[in-house]
């Protein structure tokens, strides 16, 4: 297994850890997200424990939700029960042609292969149907957020984590060359969010990132343990809750309506 795909399986090992701990999705993001969908069908692709269908579902729309790990998929249908939860994948989905009006990925389109899940996507959507990506990345103009990216290093902080490597990073998903050749023209946008955390929540979360997951126990508790040291010595985070400044960035092309094409004229 690659190591693309070896951190992508990763979640399943702490669904119910990754249900509590990690943030939701700021509901402007949301509805910048959803602002041009044709209609309310909503597909949440990679939709993990449902983090992100929570939010679409209080928004209006119409939700499916369809993800790969089992295990995650039984926390989504644990907390929304009233949800179309399916087991699929963005390279395979479960779904009829042109059924819905946007498709979403919260935190989750950069595990696709968007050469296959590119014209799976397209597949499903309805004429000018929305793509959407969602990602919480933390505010890394905030001082302690800054250090706190040093101690934690790449497993907790990340491609895609901050704001200015997250417009980079995303930006290559939607390449032409990479499947999404039937989208037009890629727009981004980043909303302010936050999380109420503790010293010892902030810790449980960053402890469900990928990198974290698959670590070795030994160099995952050491760093754990820096990362809990520098919360406690923190004037910002050292006493009961504290709000983690996050924004929730979004990126969004729409599918490229078909060109009906006339016959020729009949020459007399």
């Amino acid at each position: 297994m690659d190591e693309k795909n070896r951190l992508g399986s990763s979640f399943g090992t702490a669904a119910a850890v990754y249900a509590e701990h990690r943030p939701d999705y700021a509901e402007l993001a949301v509805r910048w997200a959803l602002e041009h969908a044709p209609g309310p069908r909503v597909l949440d692709l990679g939709a993990g424990t449902g983090k992100l269908t929570a939010t679409l579902c209080a928004s209006g729309a119409e939700v499916v939700a369809v993800e790969p790990d089992s295990e995650m998929l039984t926390e989504l249908r644990r907390a929304l029960p009233d949800v179309r939860a399916l087991r699929g994948s963005a390279e395979e989905i479960p779904l009829p042609d042109g059924s819905v009006d946007a498709v979403v990925a919260g935190n989750a389109m950069h595990w696709f292969d968007m050469n296959r899940a590119g014209p799976e996507i397209a597949r499903v959507l309805a004429p000018a149907g929305v793509l959407a990506g969602l990602w919480n990345v933390v505010d890394d103009r905030v001082d302690w957020v800054v250090d706190l990216a040093r101690i934690g290093g790449s497993a907790v902080i990340g491609p895609r984590d901050t704001p200015a490597s997250w417009r980079a990073e995303t930006a290559d998903i939607y390449r032409p060359e990479s499947g999404a050749a039937q989208f037009d023209s890629l727009e981004q946008a980043q909303f302010p969010h936050g999380q109420q955390r503790t010293a010892d929540s902030l810790v449980a979360t960053l402890a469900t990132r990928a990198g974290m997951l698959v670590m070795p126990e030994p160099q995952q508790q050491a760093t754990l343990g820096r990362i809990r040291a520098f919360l406690t010595s923190r004037a910002e985070t050292a006493h009961g809750e504290f709000t983690l400044p996050m924004l929730t960035c979004v990126s969004r092309v729409r599918r490229i309506a078909e060109v009906r094409r006339l016959p020729p004229p009949t020459v007399r």
